[in-house]
């Protein structure tokens, strides 16, 4: 009966190994950003092609990135009233960037996201240090201008592919706002569920999305992704900041061998 519910390429210990990789994901995701470097290749490599691959990312992804918005938010590590400038922008430009991801020849993107990602890792690496704990939450807006170029940019990047989106949020904000790592992640995460849930209506819309594998890996997702914020909060930038940037660097590794040498 499961096996009728999942796509052709995918057996019962294929899928089993899929939620767990899904709930690895959303526990990484939550924290630092990147989880869809896992599930995009592992849904390729069950044999999904590549649009259903995307469309059934997104609607897994959605479990994990609003569980961990909501976590974030109750604990007044996100102020809406503040961003909501980058949130429209990250919606008009998930729309875009999905729309052009259901025609646009994506390989060049292979050789352009190593690049984009060994860049945010050195950023990180030559950061200086962030204090231990940020008790207060920041008293001003980020800028409005760079709140537009932040949102429409990196929705855009997100609805064309995806993995990695968490991760230029949290770079990006600490860069431009002088947030802690813990502030940057809740803004991340609260702005990668708005263009994981614009994404995914145009994918729907395109019939790019596997319903019944999406949910199921989302449940797993949405798990890991619990865990994985409730550990930020209590741990802070000092937990944060070591794993991040492990995270940057294995999936700067990983992207550059596949892109450059595989």
């Amino acid at each position: 009966m499961l096996v009728e519910l999942l796509p052709p390429s995918i057996d019962t210990l294929t899928f089993a190994v899929l939620l767990a990789v899904a709930a690895t994901a959303g526990f990484i995701d939550a924290i630092a950003g990147g989880g869809g470097l896992l599930t995009i290749p592992a849904l390729l490599t069950a044999g999904l092609p590549p649009h259903l691959a995307l469309g059934t990312n997104k609607l897994a992804a959605s479990f994990g990135s609003a569980t961990a918005s909501l976590t974030f938010y109750r604990r007044g590590f996100f102020n809406p009233i503040f961003w909501w400038q980058a949130a429209l922008f990250t919606f008009i430009g998930a729309i875009l960037g999905t729309l052009m991801a259901d025609w646009l020849d994506a390989t060049w993107l292979d050789r352009l996201l190593p690049i984009i990602v060994c860049l945010t890792a050195l950023y990180v690496l030559l950061q200086k240090k962030q204090p231990k704990q940020q008790e207060l939450p920041p008293l001003t807006p980020g800028r409005p201008l760079y709140q537009r170029l932040q949102g429409l940019s990196i929705g855009f990047y997100d609805g064309v592919a995806g993995p990695g989106t968490g991760s230029f949020w949290v770079v990006s904000s600490m860069g431009l706002y002088k947030l802690s790592m813990l502030y940057a992640s809740g803004v991340a995460r609260s702005m990668n569920f708005i263009s994981n849930i614009v994404s995914l209506a145009v994918f729907l819309l395109l019939g790019h999305v596997h319903l019944f594998l999406g949910f199921s890996l989302g449940v797993a997702i949405m798990t890991g992704s619990y865990l994985g914020a409730r550990l930020a909060i209590h741990f802070g930038s000092p937990f944060i900041r070591p794993l991040f940037i492990s995270v940057v660097l294995i999936i700067s590794a990983r992207l550059v061998w596949q892109a450059w040498f595989s």
